[in-house]
């Protein structure tokens, strides 16, 4: 058992949703399943702070429970989804309809953040944070999404200094986006990929996360910025408070950690995502600065969209990657290279989300603990396939790629849902629920 710091030998034992009991040797009186583990290894779930599952509105790309069980596959068993769908969740009552939505059909527990607009405000103080047990709101704070770009620092000031929700940023300078973008423009060559990173460059990022913090330190507001993606963005946080009392904290997604800029002459517009994957500098300080606890958490920021609409011209092609079946896999893969130790997989994955959302009895195998489970075997490998892929895209940028690990067995409230290729469905995913900031 990999958990809170160690690794080792161990019994758990579950009753209904919950851990019973943990210890070394646990004799049973009366009738149980027993699930041999030996040679294993047995993680709390992974948490994913950060997904985009496209329902409604653009369930071509994906739903909720083709990527809900995407997720399970891969050892996720909760999400927080966010709230550029069509409509965008901009209410509490569209906000709620997708949580009807996944009560019938995500196999995962989830949750989903409430978007702002320039025009919400009123909408997004209504809500009340444990009556609600949402896990956020969502700033796209210069980086435009639909109705959701937040440029009106009257409305960015009144949220950050009246919410009592969780602010999650995406932090990107709109302004120095489109002056990176006419400036290539006029050389007149056809951009390409690997002009991503040069539009959306580190400049870009760095202004927006530091007008973020400037903002959040103001009002002491409780401020997340997701998807950090440059060296320079790090000397913005710190590693000198344990998580649980830090107001400012940060989030690295797998493909930060995984790609460089490098591989847009392999992969092309497939990588394409905001923020750009970057130099490889990047992504060497983003690897150091979760080592060391300035980044907080790891995501995906899974952003599925159809092979069809990842090609075409660098204005056409759509940016995101299809991501949650394999963030840990591609972790396992990483401590296999001696880069990460198991136990900080476990804590950047699962203990640390947890904490960065207070979310209640979840991310650790505590006894009391909704038992959300992953049994991982580091000896049996994995190829990533277009027949395994559980993408309602049906396409991974990690096509082809050869895990050393393989994600056996999977269990959300108790209930063995993955098995050995086998999927029991006959029980949902539950709403998650949080404490007070």
């Amino acid at each position: 058992m990999v958990n809170e710091g160690k690794t080792e030998h161990t019994d758990v034992l579950v009753n209904g949703e919950r851990i019973e009991k943990i210890g070394p040797s646990i004799s049973i009186k009366g009738k149980a399943v027993e699930i041999d583990g030996e040679g294993k290894h047995l993680l709390p779930g992974a948490i994913d702070d950060q997904v985009h599952f496209r329902e409604p509105g653009l369930t071509h790309k994906a739903t909720i429970y083709t990527e809900a069980k995407a997720a399970i596959a891969g050892g996720v068993t909760s999400f927080m989804e966010m709230p550029n769908t069509i409509p965008n969740a901009l209410t509490p009552a569209l906000l709620e309809e997708k949580y009807l939505a996944a009560a019938q059909n995500s196999l995962a527990n989830y949750s989903f953040y409430m978007g702002v607009s320039n025009t919400n405000a009123e909408e997004v103080l209504k809500v009340n944070r444990l009556k609600s047990s949402i896990c956020g709101v969502k700033i796209f704070m210069g980086a435009s999404t639909g109705n959701m770009l937040v440029d009106n620092y009257g409305t960015l000031e009144r949220i950050f200094r009246e919410t009592e929700l969780l602010i999650a940023t995406h932090c990107e300078d709109e302004k120095i986006i489109k002056e990176n973008y006419e400036r290539l423009k006029s050389e007149k060559r056809m951009l390409t990929a690997a002009d991503h990173p040069l539009i959306r460059d580190d400049n870009a990022c760095y202004e927006s996360s530091l007008a973020a913090i400037q903002i959040a330190k103001k009002y002491n507001t409780r401020l997340h910025i997701l998807h950090i993606s440059t060296e320079k963005e790090l000397q913005l946080f710190g590693n000198m408070l344990p998580l649980k009392e830090k107001r400012i904290t940060a989030e690295v997604c797998v493909h930060h950690l995984h790609f460089t800029a490098d591989d847009y002459d392999k992969y092309g517009y497939q990588i394409k995502c905001n923020p750009a994957i970057k130099a490889p500098n990047n992504k060497e300080a983003l690897w150091k600065a979760l080592l060391d606890d300035r980044l907080d958490v790891i995501a995906t920021d899974h952003a599925p969209h159809l092979l069809s609409e990842k090609s075409g011209d660098y204005e056409h092609a759509h940016a995101g990657l299809p991501l949650v079946q394999h963030p840990l896999l591609l972790m396992l893969h990483y401590y296999q290279l001696g880069k990460i130790s198991l136990e900080k997989i476990v804590s950047k994955m699962s203990h640390s989300v947890a904490d960065c959302f207070l979310l209640e009895e979840r991310g650790y195998i505590r006894e009391g603990y909704y038992a959300d489970l992953v049994v991982a075997d580091l000896h049996t490998s994995t190829t990533v396939t277009k027949e395994n892929i559980l993408y309602k895209c049906g396409w991974s940028p990690l096509e082809g790629f050869i895990f050393p690990a393989s994600i056996e067995k999977t269990f959300v409230n108790g209930r063995m849902v993955y098995g050995n290729g086998a999927w029991d469905e006959s029980m949902k995913g539950q709403r998650l629920k949080f404490g007070p900031l």
